[in-house]
């Protein structure tokens, strides 16, 4: 079975990749390697999936012309790609061209198959809205031009499915953890700021924001599990995350235990658009695919704190 994987030299994506590559499916991945954070640990997470003999391919999504000497006989795609998170240094623009233009890009080339499958898009818990605690059947209320982009995304996808052009679901992600995570999310920077004794930069209020903080590891599981029902999922959205709730001064405590070291803090002013609350309701993803997240956020970090130390100590410190 051939697979494409599109944003494979990032966090979630290169995770994806060993996963199914272990599973025995050819993986073949592109990635525009962005500067949106430092190119080098996407060069380097690129490199590790070369030689566990993934193709990956530099290619921008929203460019027609990438597409023309992809192969045309993928069984799978798993739409990773796109601009992340919520920063003040990213527009309006700069979400709907990677996030909705490029999605609609790729459901062409899609098309284009003949032995698809199955179309997998990698959605958010940003797309509920302040509160993420609902069931896949909340209407959906983002807050910010990232929830909305993606949003707009998953109907792309989902609207081609209804219409039967392709089949497809959306994983709809909640606050995922691990090594490789961007150095512009939570731990990374935490454990940057522990090394090396900088401030923190912390938005008001977010010390009390509380979150389904959802090891990586658990989430490639999820993702797979759903590869192996594929069969029942056309049209659905699944949540995937932990149902297990800690605070971000939870996790800046153990940060602080497993390193040893005490975090000064910089608070900032609060931040637009983030949420207050995320628990990853997971009833559905239970009953259709056996998900069963196993990692604590402690062992989690513990494993995050040993990949920092290794390899992304040298880069970023």
């Amino acid at each position: 079975m051939r697979v494409l994987i599109t944003g494979v030299a990032g966090f979630i994506g290169s995770h994806m990749a060993e996963k199914l590559v272990d599973l025995g499916y050819q993986v073949t991945g592109i990635d525009n390697f962005s500067d949106y954070y430092n190119v080098a640990l996407k060069r380097q997470n690129a490199e590790i999936l070369r030689k566990k003999k993934v193709k990956v391919f530099e290619k921008d999504l929203r460019n027609p012309k990438d597409y023309r000497d992809l192969p045309r006989d993928f069984d799978f795609i798993f739409h990773f790609a796109g601009r992340p998170g919520i920063s003040a240094n990213s527009s309006f623009d700069d979400y709907f061209s990677n996030n909705v233009y490029a999605t609609g890009l790729l459901l062409d080339f899609s098309l284009q198959n003949k032995n698809l499958k199955h179309f997998f898009n990698i959605g958010t818990s940003s797309i509920y809205g302040r509160e993420a605690t609902f069931t896949e059947t909340e209407v959906p209320r983002p807050v910010s031009n990232y929830g909305v982009s993606k949003l707009a995304a998953e109907q792309l996808v989902l609207s081609l499915a209804r219409s039967e052009k392709i089949k497809a679901s959306s994983l709809r992600l909640y606050s995922v953890y691990g090594p490789r995570e961007r150095p512009d999310k939570l731990y990374t920077k935490l454990m940057q700021c522990a090394s090396n004794d900088r401030e923190f930069p912390l938005f008001e209020g977010s010390e009390e924001h509380l979150r389904s903080f959802t090891y990586v590891g658990d989430i490639v599981d999820g993702i797979a599990k759903a590869l192996g029902n594929y069969e029942n999922l056309n049209t659905e959205i699944i949540n995937l995350g932990s149902e297990e709730e800690f605070t971000t001064r939870d996790g800046i405590q153990f940060i602080e235990d497993i390193l040893g070291k005490k975090i000064r803090i910089k608070h900032l002013p609060r931040r637009p658009g983030d949420q207050l609350r995320t628990r990853a309701k997971i009833d559905k993803a239970r009953e259709l695919i056996d998900y069963d997240p196993k990692i604590s956020l402690y062992e989690g970090l513990e494993k995050q704190v040993a990949w920092y130390k290794e390899f992304m100590m040298p880069q970023i410190s």
